[in-house]
């Protein structure tokens, strides 16, 4: 596993895939090359700066994505589609990501030869 992209499109909370891809990721980073991390549709969410899922009973974990550059990931991509149809700007997200068009975004997501979606 030289070169590997996990993608997501899951908002944060309601189910574990956010908190248990996140894990995948931070335990594959020590095993490949390369690593990226993309963001679609709902998963944008994953990274907004400010959220308080504790009135839902549920773990706060998205601090953790500021450890991605500990980690050596620091190829993360958003959609730029995502971002506009959610109302959302670079700026209200925890950490500095490239922002793509779909179709960039596409083809960046296909040269790796592994890809996972959680």
């Amino acid at each position: 596993m030289n070169q590997v992209a996990f993608i997501t499109r899951h908002a944060p909370h309601g189910t574990a895939h956010g908190r248990e891809g996140l894990d995948a990721v931070l335990a594959t980073s020590a095993l490949t090359e390369e690593l990226a991390l993309f963001f679609i549709e709902d998963g944008v969410y994953q990274l907004l700066d400010n959220q308080q899922p504790d009135g839902i009973g549920q773990r706060h974990y998205a601090p953790t994505f500021r450890l991605l550059e500990l980690y050596d990931i620091e190829q993360v991509y958003v959609c730029a589609e995502a971002l506009r149809e959610r109302g959302l700007t670079p700026e209200r997200l925890l950490i500095p990501v490239t922002v793509l068009e779909r179709d960039r975004l596409t083809a960046r997501w296909l040269d790796f030869p592994t890809r996972i979606m959680f």
